[in-house]
Formats: structure tokens, sequence, C-alpha cells
């Protein structure tokens, strides 16, 4: 059966958005017939991104309403995140029957394989951008920068990347607790990785010289 390949990408971020259009990650496939994968990503093409984003100046958009703000991470840290998904309806099979009930369980990483690494790191702060600037994220064409806080217009001309934004339902499906964080998928769990950019600071930046005078000192 050929399924939806991009499924994954809408039960992770569906409500990420995108100064424009997000796009697809990942390759397509032609819909077979209607399965709870398919439902939820019809429930990501529902959303038009373009009237959030024209509510407001490109240059001075700074991500949607219920943007979350999280704090910078004290430490390293990797933790594995269960994607079982639970249908909140029911899944008609077009017939007149149900083809999943409310209730029913899933995981995706079952059906998918999530190519993508997400990068969340708050725009906001001059040290995290310098992080992901000097980063081997940044060059990497499967790596995708997500923004917890920041303009879209300042960031995009520092970094020359593309941007999204982490509202707090991603961060809640995600768990994430403290950025930076990277995310990517290993087995059939994403595991979230928080980073200490004072242990990960780019030569020549402030924390980096604070970590070097600290073991000057010793």
């Amino acid at each position: 059966m050929r399924r939806v390949f991009t499924a994954l990408t809408a039960v992770l971020i569906a409500s990420a958005a995108h100064a424009g259009n997000l796009g697809t990650v990942g390759a397509t496939y032609r819909i077979a017939e209607r399965d709870a994968l398919a439902e939820i990503e019809d429930k990501a093409k529902g959303i038009d991104w373009r009237q959030v984003i024209t509510r407001q100046s490109l240059e001075g958009y700074d991500g949607p309403q219920d943007r979350v703000r999280l704090p910078r991470a004290t430490r390293d840290k990797s933790f594995p995140v269960d994607m079982t998904w639970t249908l909140e309806m029911d899944i008609p099979d077009g017939g007149g029957g149900v083809l999943y009930p409310q209730g029913y369980t899933f995981n995706p990483l079952d059906y998918v394989v999530f190519t993508r690494t997400l990068v969340i790191i708050n725009g906001n702060d001059p040290e995290q951008v310098r992080w992901f600037a000097a980063s081997e994220y940044r060059g990497r064409m499967d790596a995708m920068l997500l923004l917890t806080e920041g303009e879209y217009g300042r960031l995009g001309r520092k970094l020359e990347v593309p941007l999204f934004y982490a509202d707090s339902r991603l961060a809640e499906r995600l768990h994430l607790a403290a950025v930076p964080s990277v995310v990517r998928q290993e087995g059939r769990a994403m595991v979230v990785r928080e980073i200490d950019i004072r242990r990960h600071a780019p030569a020549g930046s402030a924390a980096s010289a604070m970590k070097t005078k600290g073991r000057k000192g010793r």
C-alpha cells in the first residue's frame, strides 16, 4: 500500500509557521486509501499560513501568537520522545463505516522515516544565533531551523537559511524544555538533544572566551 511519506511532518510541525509556504518535507506519493496518517496531514493543510503572515509585515514578523519561550540549555542532555498518536475522532471509511475508531493509537515512525533534523533556537539570543551560524547544521540540506523567538527579516538576512517557528503545541509534542535543541529520528522514537552552548561555543565568541578563561583560572 502506498502511503503519504510526509505524514510524520504533519504530526511534528503542523503548527510550525514559515513566513510563506511551508512546502513539503520529503517525497510524496498518491493516496491509495484514506487512513489515520492521511487524516493528520489534512489537518496540517487546513491552516492558511499566508493569512497569518499578511497580518503584519514580513520584515517585522516574530512568530505565531502562541510561540513558546524556552530557557537556554544549561547542560548537554538527550532523551527519546515516544511519537505514539491517539486519534481524537473516528476516521470514516467512505462507505458509511469507520476505518479507524476514536482512541486508535499508532506510531507514525512505524510507517515513515523522518529524514529531517530539526534545530530549535531562540533567535533573540545572540549567542544561540552565533552558535547556529557556526554549526554544521547551517550548511546541511536536511537541517530545518525553527525559532522560538526572533524577527524573521533580521534573522533571515543574517543566517540566510529558511526560517520556521515553533509554537507551544510543537514544544509539547516533542517535550522541548530548553534551547538550543536538536531533534532527529532514531528508530521508533524522536530523540531530543539539548545543547549547552557554553561547551560548544564557536571560537572567538564571548562564551568561548569565558570558557577558556575559566580553564586557565583552575
